[in-house]
């Protein structure tokens, strides 16, 4: 399944949420500029790799930052054009209606905290792995959360495939995410194939739980 928007209009234009999408694009077209043997590097170089975090080593090739700032660095690298894409089109149907609601800071406090937690859930599960970590997926997973709790009635037009054809449905959002969320639980069991998918659990319940924490000084502030 996926999503091409929701119902819910955003009151507010979503700043943060333009700024992240054009951020990563900007970032993943620069990865392709350096070419293969360039880009995979800048790739290495900004990557979180749970041994050099748990550690707090530094194997070559060096990075650009300490080892733990990696954890930011590497949400904003991404490794082909279907993994920022699909990560970019989430953000933007979802994220502008948790911008509303949180305010322009808030959302970027969150998306980013939310992000550095989907990172740690992942390390925590294989602390010594020396595989790189990158993308946008976990903080895109906390936005997730964060719109599951808040907008579970918000109807989500899809484009599902079905076999042998494609149609479009309205689907709604705790549904939607609900089903995304089992896929996630489900797939963890089975081989990785490259997926952080500890990652995408964690950052979907530090949204949920970011909600609880934020919503009472959003809604004094409105």
């Amino acid at each position: 399944m996926i999503p091409i928007k929701d119902d819910i209009p955003s009151s507010t234009f979503p700043f943060v949420t333009i700024s992240i999408i054009v951020l990563n694009s900007l970032v993943f077209i620069y990865e392709i500029m350096l070419g293969m043997p360039g880009g995979e590097g800048f790739v290495l170089r900004t990557a979180a790799i749970p041994y050099e975090i748990t550690h707090f080593v530094d194997a070559p090739p060096r990075s650009f930052v300490p080892p733990p700032f990696t954890l930011l660095t590497s949400m904003f690298v991404h490794g082909g054009l279907f993994h920022v894409a699909g990560n970019m089109l989430f953000l933007w149907v979802f994220g502008d209606n948790v911008e509303d609601a949180f305010g322009h800071f808030t959302f970027l406090v969150f998306y980013l905290a939310t992000g550095v937690i989907a990172s740690l859930s992942h390390i925590m599960m294989d602390p010594s792995s020396t595989v790189p970590m990158i993308g946008a997926s976990g903080a895109v997973a906390g936005v997730l959360g964060a719109y599951f709790l808040m907008f579970p009635r918000a109807q989500v037009k899809t484009l599902v495939f079905l076999v042998f054809f494609v149609t479009v449905a309205r689907i709604p959002a705790v549904v939607f995410l609900g089903f995304w969320f089992l896929l996630q639980i489900l797939s963890s069991g089975a081989a990785s194939g490259g997926i952080a998918w500890y990652a995408h659990i964690g950052g979907f319940m530090a949204g949920i739980i970011g909600v609880f924490l934020i919503r009472p000084f959003t809604r004094r502030r409105r």
